[in-house]
């Protein structure tokens, strides 16, 4: 448990967003459980964060700008020991794939007291998908009874997923892709190093998300992208530019590094969707399928990252001209 609530301010895109949660406030009956749903990368952890400090502020009470008493976030723990230092030192680390049931815990353990400053406090699950099934159902309990005075901020990138009781406990705040030309303000203001060309590629392959094109220029990703472009459309038929995009990712990716790639191959894959005939989109569907399937096994399993560049490579061939798909 962290009582650390970041103080980014939340990226551009989400007027709609504002809108219910500043009418919610004003409302005489704040609900107490909200769902920030939508695709991973459209900055529903900003938007949490900052809604938090919106909800726990007070007329004439001072605020802190950096860590907030009164806003707690419950968010994926350091692996190791040797990744809780690596953080201290701010280097990078891995994180645990889950938020157990002692951090729901010991969050429970903490509303109890009364809030600090105000008479409200912000409990922030990032994200709510990583919730242990135990951690769940603890939770719930929380939601089923809430303490005078707190609030619960999840967010989600799968509600679907989410226990039907909590869904059924708490509002739900939709977050959509952002247009091209708030993708490319985000672009400018958060990664002002960026040139025009890494910003027009970002855009393109995170399709709305400024979470993704971010990540795009920071793992710069541009090398990868435009050897998955080449394999979609001509094939790789020698496997050279199989070995290449392997070269790209790196011989010792760290996880992060290994999502954002199936995370580029699938918007690659998306982008297909205009440029094939009607008889190549079972291929499409099928490819975008299975590299959803790999998304989802890489944030849980070890995968050898050779191995894993190179059935990326081989599902992106499959939509190039025929000659390639046969060849695989």
């Amino acid at each position: 448990m962290s009582l650390v609530a970041q103080a980014a301010p939340a990226l551009a895109g989400h007027e709609k967003a504002w809108r219910e949660w500043r009418a919610a406030l004003a409302s005489p009956r704040m609900h107490h459980g909200w769902i920030l749903a939508g695709r991973k990368g459209l900055g529903k952890a900003r938007f949490a964060h900052a809604a938090a400090r919106a909800l726990v502020a007070e007329p004439g009470v001072p605020q802190p700008t950096s860590a907030h008493v009164d806003i707690i976030t419950l968010t994926n723990l350091p692996a190791s020991t040797a990744d809780e230092k690596k953080r201290e030192e701010g280097e990078a680390y891995q994180l645990k794939r889950n938020i157990s049931v002692d951090q729901v815990r010991a969050m429970q353990a903490s509303l109890t007291t009364r809030p600090t400053l105000g008479a409200r406090r912000a409990i922030i699950i990032d994200s709510a998908d990583d919730l242990e099934k135990s951690a769940a159902n603890a939770l719930l309990k929380s939601l089923e009874e809430p303490p005078v005075g707190s609030f619960f901020l999840l967010v989600a990138h799968r509600p679907g997923r989410l226990l039907p009781t909590i869904r059924s406990r708490c509002r739900i705040i939709p977050f959509a892709p952002l247009a091209p030309e708030e993708m490319d303000a985000v672009l400018r203001a958060e990664a002002p190093e960026a040139d025009t060309a890494t910003r027009e590629a970002a855009a393109a392959a995170a399709q709305g998300s400024p979470g993704a094109a971010l990540d795009f220029v920071a793992l710069d990703l541009a090398p990868m992208h435009t050897l998955m472009l080449r394999i979609a459309q001509t094939g790789d038929r020698d496997m050279a530019l199989r070995g290449a995009l392997a070269a790209a990712l790196g011989v010792r990716p760290d996880r992060n590094r290994q999502l954002a790639a199936l995370d580029l191959a699938r918007a690659v894959a998306a982008g297909r969707l205009g440029e094939v005939e009607a008889a190549g989109i079972p291929a499409l569907s099928d490819t975008y399928a299975e590299l959803a399937r790999l998304s989802g096994e890489a944030a849980t399993y070890n995968y050898d990252p050779g191995l894993l560049v190179l059935q990326i490579g081989t599902l992106l061939a499959r939509l190039a001209a025929p000659i390639a798909t046969i060849d695989g």
